[in-house]
């Protein structure tokens, strides 16, 4: 990468910036990143849990439970239409005036929306007024999420100290874990402690009026934290984009591979992730006939093992490097598919509970916690939050949103048999291996692996994808 000389006098202000022997700063940043995408992904995801068990009959109601299943997940499905909104808006925030403020903003925006579905009136009630409302709502959960999950990878990563940048953006990745165990563990708590007709009637609002608490708790300490080191140099060094961030994206061929590469190697993350933690809760309790109770706890127990794993990946990633362990890591993906389904159809919940923990728990793990490091060394410090946003939440609608759509019809196309969307997705787990493999080391502009990142490729990042 091509860099200009740095002063002595910005050396030395960046080495009290980011001085590593400050372990308070580190770990209230850790604690702000994490915090931030937990409160987001339980958000989230308690819609996704609430769209497969609750909206349907709610929201949907209609004669074929196929048709109201689907139209459910379609709403599901519009809050990753919304992200890449949210993510070209508040990346482009975000690369102007920085991170902090604007990661407070897309938290209340997710903990209000969240709070609202809680007290939405039924289809019984308003007639075609509630799914619309439903519909904003999930909008909105969508443009906050959009601007979150970059951000909070970003200020991980670009605090991380050198040689521990693959463990720092592992964290913020545990925030999905804690998520979705929050998300499923409590609608399995209140469906435990409730009978059907009280759940139905009141008791999924509980869960989504908790997201209040949680926000109050995240902007608390979020708030605490000062800009990243890397945002304040570049400022400081006036190497702000001089035109938009997404248009530089556009305008550097390397920047625009970058962005191709990426989205596809996202697919089989966001395929992945979709089928065991959303697809597989419906699959379960409707083609398997599972209680629901079980299955949730199954999903949260996965979720657990998850958060644990993470920061594993995360320390690998330090030794071996971000590319080589999420390529390893979708491979294991693809290959465990067609086992997976076998083991669902032949077996009872403890040997649905066990295919999930390994698959949800161990493998996808192994890649997710390498994502963050991997996707933030695709672009430079002044263009990174618009790139990482771009690249996750654009792609998100095609690895991610449609995913229970499409499983959902797959099966149906199978007359119940699983083998036509387990070949869907190995494929794109194949796909992501490819896209990820085409990713050269030398490529990446933040150093990984057991390289640490000089202090010119932090300060004096004046391309917008540097050359090594």
């Amino acid at each position: 990468m091509s860099t200009a000389p740095v002063p002595a006098q910005t050396s030395r202000a960046h080495r009290q910036e980011q001085d590593p022997s400050a372990p308070n700063r580190l770990r209230t940043v850790v604690l702000a990143s994490l915090l931030g995408t937990t409160v987001e992904w339980y958000d989230f995801f308690l819609y996704s849990t609430a769209a497969g068990l609750v909206f349907d009959k709610l929201f949907f109601p209609t004669s074929d439970g196929t048709v109201g299943t689907m139209l459910s997940f379609a709403t599901f499905a519009v809050g990753f239409v919304a992200r890449p909104v949210g993510g070209l808006l508040f990346g482009h925030i975000g690369d102007r005036i920085g991170r902090k403020h604007t990661l407070a903003f897309t938290m209340g925006l997710m903990g209000v929306s969240t709070a609202l579905i809680g007290l939405l009136p039924t289809y019984q009630q308003v007639g075609l007024l509630a799914p619309a409302l439903l519909l904003v709502l999930r909008v909105a959960q969508g443009v906050a999420l959009g601007g979150e999950w970059a951000g909070a990878v970003l200020l991980a990563v670009e605090y991380g100290p050198a040689g521990r940048k693959g463990r720092f953006g592992s964290y913020p990745q545990i925030g999905l874990a804690l998520g979705l165990a929050l998300g499923t563990g409590v609608f399995a708590l209140l469906s435990d402690a409730l009978s059907d007709e009280a759940f139905l009637a009141y008791g999924w609002r509980i869960a989504f009026l908790v997201s209040l608490v949680l926000v109050v708790v995240g902007l608390t300490v979020r708030l605490r934290i000062d800009e990243t080191p890397a945002f304040r140099a570049v400022r400081r060094l006036q190497e702000l984009p001089r035109s938009a961030p997404l248009v530089e994206l556009v305008r550097v061929p390397k920047a625009r591979r970058h962005v191709l590469l990426g989205m596809l190697a996202r697919w089989g993350e966001g395929a992945a992730f979709n089928t065991w933690a959303v697809f597989a809760i419906t699959y379960a309790t409707g083609t398997l006939a599972l209680d629901r109770t079980p299955v949730l706890l199954a999903v949260t127990a996965a979720a657990l093992v998850m958060a644990v794993l993470i920061p594993v990946s995360g320390a690998v990633v330090d030794q071996r490097g971000a590319r080589r362990v999420y390529i390893t890591g979708m491979a294991a993906f693809s290959a465990s598919v067609f086992p997976a389904f076998w083991i669902f159809g032949t077996g009872g919940t403890w040997a649905f509970a066990t295919v999930l923990v390994v698959t949800l728990g161990i493998v996808h793990t192994w890649f997710y916690g390498a994502q963050g490091t991997l996707f933030a060394a695709l672009f430079a410090t002044p263009v990174r939050y618009t790139g990482m946003s771009f690249v996750y939440q654009v792609s998100g609608i095609f690895a991610s949103g449609v995913t229970p759509l499409i499983m959902t019809a797959l099966l149906a196309v199978g007359a119940g048999s699983p083998w036509w969307a387990c070949g869907y997705l190995a494929l794109t787990g194949l796909v992501s291996v490819w896209a990820t493999a085409r990713l050269r080391d030398g490529d990446l502009h933040v150093a990984t692996g057991k390289t640490p990142p000089t202090e010119a490729d932090v300060l004096a990042a004046r391309d917008v994808i540097g050359e090594k």
